[in-house]
């Protein structure tokens, strides 16, 4: 036997290890054969494609015309106020935008999560009653809608912001875009967006408490008065009450100042630390005027050696006192806060106004109709080589079962 021969068992042998992969000729897809079928078939394609075509041409001119307003703004800049976009993510969340923002985000970013927040839409909703422009029964299907009906962009560059507002009716959308601006200029106003508008709200609220405080203090004189019968006390009497009641009422100031000086600072700092030395040294100065010892004049009374009734009468009038003082020194505060935001203040800077909308928006008839010309011949196709494999099947199975 020659060396080249090969033994059959080893060959056997070979396929039953490593068996030949067969290639079903049937699974092949011929491209020439499918071009054939479809050219076959391109009046049935036609057809389909003119078909799909005539309808999305229906469909085309039956949609209602859209047109979009659109407004641009330059948002303020943070100035570097690092703890703004903290701040103000903690109020969006209260707005319902919080979920917008993020870290390291722009005042671009900040602003249009304010536009695209649940507040605003809520306000504009109402205000338009797009209820019964939209046709919908509940309040959150409207800002639904309206948000969907409304694209806010920032530009990466320059972080102006595009108002974009789409409506069926060109005035509604233009006055749409305004409402924009103006529903933001008063939610600009109404958030602590700084320092100063925080110091501001900060003694705003002290203040509005104070003013409360002053209107039940004086109610307490007066029934005071007319239980005892007495009238305001003069001389040496009256001097000790006043002079009680303004170093009170300084004290409370500084206490104020303190808590407000503390949202921002830490204990080590050196406002901080001035501020409690002071209260420390005016709270002793109080004890000693309410004792008639120590840090009060030589000829300042005790308290306590007021008659009853008189006694009772000097404590209301001077929490009266220190109520009148500390308010006037909160008013003080509070208008010099306002001020700083006065100055402060972010001012929104419109770039372009609201455009009326003369040209539609939409829809597009040209590209609705030329989809559904490709709709339709991609479909066409389908269906031809859907068809002729249904039929080759059928033949399959009918000559099958012939054999």
């Amino acid at each position: 036997m020659a060396e080249n021969d090969t033994n059959p068992l080893d060959v056997a042998e070979l396929h039953k290890t490593n068996p030949p992969v067969l290639v079903d000729e049937d699974d092949a897809i011929d491209l020439v054969a499918v071009f054939q079928k479809l050219r076959q078939s391109q009046r049935t394609i036609w057809k389909v494609s003119l078909g799909c075509l005539a309808a999305a041409t229906i469909i085309a001119f039956l949609l209602p015309h859209r047109f979009t307003s659109e407004v641009a703004f330059i948002p303020p800049s943070l100035n570097g106020n690092a703890s703004l976009a903290s701040a103000l993510s903690g109020q969006l969340s209260a707005l319902g935008a919080g979920d917008l923002l993020g870290a390291g985000k722009t005042s671009g970013d900040l602003y249009a999560g304010i536009l695209k927040s649940r507040s605003i839409a809520g306000e504009l909703v109402q205000r338009f009653d797009l209820k019964q422009v939209y046709r919908v029964k509940k309040e959150s299907q409207a800002e639904k809608m309206l948000g969907a009906n409304t694209e806010v962009t920032v530009d990466a560059k320059s972080t102006i912001i595009t108002v974009d507002v789409t409506d069926k009716s060109p005035q509604r959308a233009h006055d749409l875009a305004n409402a924009y601006m103006d529903a933001l200029r008063e939610t600009d106003g109404r958030l602590a967006l700084s320092q100063a508008s925080q110091r501001r709200l900060f003694f705003e609220q002290q203040l509005a408490k104070e003013k409360d405080d002053l209107e039940d203090a004086e109610v307490e004189l007066k029934k005071t008065e007319e239980q005892s019968g007495l009238i305001a006390p003069t001389g040496q009497t009256e001097s000790e009450i006043k002079s009680i009641a303004d170093l009170q009422a300084e004290i409370e100031v500084r206490q104020v100042q303190l808590a407000a000086l503390r949202d921002g600072a830490t204990e080590d700092n050196p406002d901080v630390v001035r501020l409690r030395s002071e209260i420390g040294d005016l709270q002793g100065q109080l004890a000693s005027m309410q004792k008639g010892s120590g840090g009060g004049s030589s000829m300042s009374i005790p308290t306590s050696k007021v008659p009853e009734v008189e006694l009772e009468y000097v404590r209301k009038e001077r929490e009266v006192k220190y109520h009148e003082a500390l308010f006037d020194m909160l008013s003080r505060q509070y208008e010099a806060a306002r001020l700083d935001e006065a100055r402060d203040a972010p001012v929104l800077q419109v770039l372009d106004e609201a455009s009326y909308p003369d040209t539609k928006s939409s829809p597009k008839r040209m590209y609705i109709m030329l989809g559904g010309l490709a709709f339709g011949f991609i479909a066409g196709c389908f269906w031809v080589l859907v068809r002729e494999h249904v039929q080759a099947l059928r033949t399959s199975i009918a000559s099958t079962r012939a054999v």
